[in-house]
Parts: structure tokens; sequence; C-alpha cells
């Protein structure tokens, strides 16, 4: 009986020591993993506070820069930014409104011309908007002075809508050159600074010298951007314009051969 005893109760101690063993082995797995995920949360607040003082830190280093750079040339070139951002984006605007569907508008306005007439076909120009549309018009409203006056009409308009077309655009350019020039002209007063210090105080000192050099540097890496920014709207403008300009022509073509057909 005893001996019985005495294996029950090797038993038991053995059963408890297995469920200690397994309950400190769980609190262990438990505050690992709970220091894990601390230091996961810790790591990713990190990252995300270096990217927000990364952001903070670009937007006060240029508004830092602008200022370093003296409010005289830099206020100019921002300016010119200002300017020729204001025309290009007038010009877009324009040259989107300005742009029609020719291959449809001719055909309507053939469809008008065999139905109703040349005031129907004139009728249709004038609810159409675009360039397009008025070289139709006042070739059509030419036609009854034969095909030749309607011709020489579309010509002539067709030298105006062109000009309005390119309206400002010259002065987007300008602004292309005179931006980097004033870059240009802070360098060079930057360097005359920084030499006038080294003769007043008659040492040659990188302290004395550091200040008109980064005036130096800052005004021509601004003018440049703004010439640079400058350039991409400038050469969309172009390049609309140019595609307009061959739609004018393709249409001019078209409207002529119209009123050859219609007069026969």
């Amino acid at each position: 009986m005893k001996r019985v005893f005495s294996i029950l109760v090797i038993t038991a101690v053995m059963a408890l020591s297995n469920l200690t063993a397994q309950a400190n082995t769980a609190t262990l797995m438990t505050a690992n993993a709970a220091v894990i995920t601390a230091v996961q949360e810790d790591a990713t607040d990190e990252a995300v506070a270096d990217d927000e003082t990364e952001s903070v830190s670009f937007t006060q280093e240029l508004k830092k820069r602008f200022i370093e750079g003296g409010p005289g040339f830099m206020g100019i070139v921002l300016l010119c930014l200002i300017l020729g951002l204001a025309i290009a984006i007038e010009r877009i605007i324009y040259l989107n409104l300005a742009t029609t569907n020719t291959t449809k508008l001719a055909q309507d306005v053939e469809d008008a011309l065999n139905s109703g007439g040349i005031e129907a076909a004139k009728e249709v120009c004038r609810n159409t908007r675009g360039p397009v549309a008025s070289i139709y018009y006042q070739g059509l409203d030419r036609v009854d002075e034969g095909v030749e006056a309607a011709e020489k009409a579309v010509v002539a308009y067709g030298g105006v809508q062109m000009g309005l077309l390119e309206k400002n655009v010259s002065w987007v350019s300008l602004f292309i050159a005179l931006a980097p020039m004033l870059g240009f002209m802070g360098t060079v007063i930057g360097m005359i600074q920084a030499f006038d210090k080294i003769e007043a105080a008659g040492d040659m000192q990188p302290s004395l010298v550091a200040g008109g050099i980064k005036v130096a540097l800052l005004t021509t890496v601004f003018g440049l951007i703004v010439a640079i920014i400058l350039q991409i709207f400038y050469n969309y403008i172009i390049a609309k314009i140019d595609s307009i300009v061959n739609d004018m022509e393709d249409a001019s073509i078209t409207l002529i051969d119209m009123l050859v057909r219609y007069k026969k």
C-alpha cells in the first residue's frame, strides 16, 4: 500500500512539474511575442516620424534656401514663374476649347449645305466653337462671289486665327530666357560680394566668401528650375498650336472641294 502511494505521489509530482514547465514556456512565449510586437510598433512609429520629419524638413529647406538666395533676384525669378504659368495655363485652356472634331464638322456642314443651302451651313458654323468653324463661316459667307473669293477669304482668316492661337506665347519664351539670366546675374553679384569681403578683410578665409557663393549658387539653381518648368508648358503649347493649324489647313482644303461640288 505504501508502495502504491509512493508511486502515485511521484506521478503527481512529475505531472505538476510538467504543467509548471508548460506554463512557464507559455508565459515566456507570450512575453517574447509582446516584446517583438512592441519593437515592431516602435520601429513603425520611428519610420513614420522619420517620413514626416523628412517631408517637413524638405518644405522648410526649400523655404530656407529661397530666403537665403536674397529677396531681390529670387523675388524676380518667382515673379517670372508666376506670370509664365498664368499665361501658359490661359493658353492651354484656350487651345483645348479651340480644338474641334474637324471630320464631324465637315460632314455636318456638307449635309446642311446639301439640304438647306448656304444659310443652313452657316448656322452650323455659328453653333460650333473653334477656329475651324470660323474659317468655314468666312468661306461660306464669300461663296456668292465665287470659289476663288471664298478661298482667299479662308486663307486670310486662317492667318488671323493663327495669330489668335499664338497670342501671348512669346511672353512665355521671354520668361524662359529671363529666369536663368537673372540667376546668372545673381551668381555674378554674389561672387562680387565675396571678393569685396576678401578685399575688406585683407585675408582669404572660407567664412568670408561662403555667404556670397551660396547666394550665387542658389539664384542660379532657382533660375534654371523656373526655366525648366516653363519650357515644358511652352513645348506643350507649341505642339497644340501646330496640331490645330494642321487641322485648319486640312479643313480649308475640304471646304474648297465642298464648295466646288456645291457650285456644280
